[in-house]
């Protein structure tokens, strides 16, 4: 899908609620989160996010040392610097994920509302929990494809081609979508940056471009699953006090 249709297809008045709700959440500490939880730990407190992702450098182990904006500057590379954001985004999804029971995975909020809606892309209903993450996991192998000059997969607006439907089989499916657009961030450089890239998601662009969009797109839905996990009186993993480290056993 090209941006400009992205952009429509979620700004739909019940998501633009789904993200004030979370921002304010965490801005100020909700109900649940007053009665059991602390504010948002500081970044020497989170997942490490100093360093491209290796398979486990995002299970959640705080970091000893957060480097300043000098130490940082002197090896920072285009690689990193979308590794960095990607990771803190992995992160949030995938516990957000595994945080959601399975016998939940099918809630879906608003149910029953927005059906006379029209979209060009996407359901006209706000999406359930487990199509949010297979949208995602989709998405991440789309733009993957992408920037390596391969064939992305059909209709991931819809849902996409994958079969995965268990909550084992979406977790396994959504990490190995992380493990394939971290590998595909990591190969842009200041040679490559701004290659053409065509494609149906988000193109045409240049490989910078479509980058952010990784990036964003990612972001966009977290905000939209937290919804999803507080109306069913869920903390989302981040969003507590000492967020726990993925599970990643399955």
């Amino acid at each position: 899908m090209y941006l400009p249709r992205l952009v429509a297809l979620y700004f739909s008045p019940f998501v633009l609620a789904a993200v004030l709700l979370d921002g304010h959440s965490i801005a100020h500490k909700s109900a649940d989160a007053q009665s059991s939880q602390q504010a948002a730990p500081p970044l020497s407190q989170r997942p490490d996010v100093t360093k491209p992702l290796e398979d486990k450098s995002v299970q959640g182990a705080p970091q000893q040392h957060e480097p300043s904006a000098a130490e940082m500057s002197k090896k920072e590379t285009v690689a990193s610097a979308f590794l960095r954001g990607l990771q803190f985004q992995e992160y949030e999804i995938r516990s957000t994920t595994e945080a959601m029971p399975e016998e939940k995975y099918s809630y879906r909020p608003a149910e029953g509302k927005f059906k006379n809606e029209k979209p060009e892309f996407g359901p006209a209903e706000v999406r359930t929990f487990a199509e949010q993450v297979k949208h995602v996991a989709c998405a991440n192998f789309a733009f993957a494809a992408e920037l390596d000059g391969q064939k992305p997969p059909d209709a991931c607006d819809k849902g996409g081609p994958s079969p995965a439907k268990s909550k084992k089989e979406l977790l396994i499916y959504l990490r190995d979508s992380f493990a394939a657009i971290r590998k595909s961030l990591g190969a842009i450089d200041a040679k490559n940056m701004f290659d053409p890239i065509e494609g149906p998601y988000a193109g045409p662009n240049t490989r910078l471009g479509l980058a952010t969009v990784v990036i964003w797109h990612d972001a966009d839905h977290y905000g939209q699953m937290t919804l999803h996990l507080r109306l069913n009186g869920i903390v989302p993993p981040a969003s507590r006090g000492n967020p726990p480290a993925l599970q990643d056993n399955y």
